[in-house]
This record gives structure tokens, C-alpha cells and sequence, in this order.
């Protein structure tokens, strides 16, 4: 199974290692206009399949995309410090009109999956690009609020001493300021979060919940001062994601997708949990949130279809 990955710099060359780490795909093709880079990060991460699964890491060009069944696009312009990741559309906004026609073109069935930020504005566009060659949006993915939603599910787990792995929690909406975390709906082992932290005898006042939030809301921008920008953890998010459709795992993840409307807020694409499957997004899973947390989805989906409504129409 061949997975693209089209920019290999920090996190689309990290997403190919975690790839090679979990065996994820038996062939991954780095494509980065940066021939030099891309040559050297192939040969780097290939020097690490003995210590894994056996894989080919190639070099190549949009034509080595054929056949491959799914296409990371990392392309695009990093973060900078301070920088939102919204005040990043303006400078990523054109690369994607290049970028989306040339891997459909030699990978047509392909599914797609977004990094580039802000994914959510960016998921939307490789969608409308994709659109207008017959692509339907079920097949573009963004990688959304999954790194979020583990950021969230990793700080619960390390409050009430439970791993992680067993924490069911989301972060939807927006990757971003907006972003929703929804703890009317954490669970844990069956039990709902607020009962097993009382059961364990943890607090979960205000200020502990503020913590989590800060920690989770704020995390990019942390790891971005100190070191200049993140890409462990969003690599292997991206192949959580690559390896729930190469094996049709129909798994829940908080990946964003066009949307006809969400709270009333129409033609947005944001991260709700989702059923990914080998098609892409089979599915929206329904969770019951509390008014507050309604309240502050809606208005994640109104500050990205603001965001949506920046974009030229001909872009």
C-alpha cells in the first residue's frame, strides 16, 4: 500500500517516520519542491526501517504518486511565532492550487489528508480544489482536532492516574483558539469523567479544569516559543489517521470534513467525531454537548466560516 506524503519538511518528514514506526503502508513517497531536502529526509528515515517494518521510502515526483491510497499534504508555510494559525491563510492560500490538481492527477482514487494550518480553512479549500475534478469531499480529510483531542485525553489521564489509551474525551471545532473541549461528555471505563476523578479523590474544580484547558489550548503555541514549531505529535496523528483508512478501520477521530451545516452555521468544515474508514469520512458520530459547549461550537464555526468567507471565490 503506497501513502504520498507532498512537503517534507518538519512535519510531513515526521509523519513519514512515524509511519515507518508503526509499519503503517509499504511504500511511502516523499514530494517536496526542496529536491535536496527530500532526497535527504528519504534516505534518513529509510536508515530507521531496519530498526522497524519493512518499507521503501522513496524521493519522487507527483508522477510516483500513482496508486497511492492516501496523500498527506503538508505543504505550505510554517507558523511563526505569535502567529495564528489563521493569519497563516493569506501566505498558504495559493500553494494549495497547485498542489491538489498535481496529486489527482496521477492518484485520483486517493484519499487526502490535510496539515497544513489553518487545517480547517485549508482542509476546505484542498476540498473545493478537489471538487472540481470530481473528488467528493468524504475524500478530503483534515487532520482537525486530533492532536488536540489526544493533548485533552493525555492531561485527564495523567490527573486521575489512568492511561490515556482509556480516556474518552473530544476537542472539536476549530485546531485553534475557538477549539471546544467537551467535558460534559469525558468518560472513563464506562464511568463519566467527573465521577471517576470524584471516586479517586482528584478535584475537578474550576482551576483544574482552566489548567487542562490552558494546557490543551495553548499547547502549539508553547512548543512553537520554545523550539519554533511542533511536528512529533502531529506527525503521528497524521498516521493514526493514514493507517485508519489504509486498513478501513471505521475508527472515531475528530478529523474535519466539509459540512453542509453544523449549529446552524452552513458550508464549514471543522472537527467533530467521525467515523474514517477507507473512503475517507463514512460517517458523523451525534454526541449530546451541554449548552455552554453548543454555545462555543457554534461560534468556532462562525469565526471559520468567517475565515472561508476571506478566501477568493477563484482561488
Amino acid at each position: 500500500m503506497k501513502v504520498g506524503i507532498v512537503g517534507s519538511g518538519l512535519v510531513g518528514s515526521t509523519a513519514a517516520y512515524a509511519l515507518v514506526m508503526r509499519g503503517i503502508g509499504r511504500e511511502i513517497v516523499l514530494v517536496d519542491l526542496n529536491e535536496k531536502r527530500t532526497r535527504a529526509e528519504a534516505a534518513d528515515i529509510s536508515h530507521a526501517v531496519p530498526f522497524a517494518s519493512q518499507q521503501r521510502i522513496l524521493a519522487g515526483q507527483y508522477d510516483d504518486l500513482a496508486g497511492a491510497r492516501v496523500v498527506i499534504l503538508s505543504a505550505g508555510v510554517s507558523q511563526r511565532p505569535g502567529e495564528t494559525r489563521m493569519q497563516l491563510l493569506t501566505r498558504n492560500a495559493a500553494v494549495f492550487g497547485q498542489v491538489v490538481p498535481n496529486v489527482l492527477k496521477f492518484a485520483p482514487d486517493a484519499v487526502l489528508v490535510v496539515a497544513t494550518n489553518p487545517v480547517d480553512v485549508m482542509t476546505h479549500m484542498a476540498a473545493r480544489f478537489a471538487a472540481a475534478l470530481g473528488v467528493p469531499s468524504h475524500r478530503v480529510i483534515g487532520s482537525g482536532t486530533t492532536l488536540d483531542t489526544a493533548r485533552f485525553r493525555s492531561l485527564l489521564g495523567d490527573r486521575v492516574g489512568v492511561d490515556p489509551h482509556h480516556i474518552h474525551a473530544y476537542v472539536l471545532g476549530e485546531h485553534g483558539d475557538s477549539e471546544v473541549l467537551t467535558w460534559s461528555t469525558a468518560m472513563v471505563g464506562g464511568m463519566r469523567f467527573a465521577d471517576f476523578a470524584r471516586a479517586r479523590g482528584v478535584a475537578l474544580d474550576e482551576a483544574m479544569r482552566a489548567e487542562i484547558d490552558s494546557g490543551v489550548r495553548r499547547a502549539a503555541y508553547v512548543i512553537i516559543e520554545g523550539k519554533g514549531s511542533t511536528y512529533y505529535g502531529i506527525g503521528s496523528a497524521l498516521a493514526r489517521i493514514v493507517d485508519a483508512v489504509l486498513h478501513d478501520q471505521r475508527s472515531i477521530l475528530t478529523v474535519c470534513t466539509p459540512a453542509a451545516e453544523v449549529c446552524g452555521v452552513k458550508d464549514v468544515t471543522l472537527s467533530l467525531p467521525r467515523i474514517v474508514g477507507g473512503c475517507g469520512v463514512l460517517e458523523d458520530v451525534a454526541i449530546e454537548l451541554d449548552p455552554q459547549e453548543e454555545e462555543a461550537l457554534t461560534r468556532s464555526a462562525q469565526l471559520i466560516r468567517e475565515a472561508i468567507e476571506l478566501i477568493p471565490v477563484s482561488t
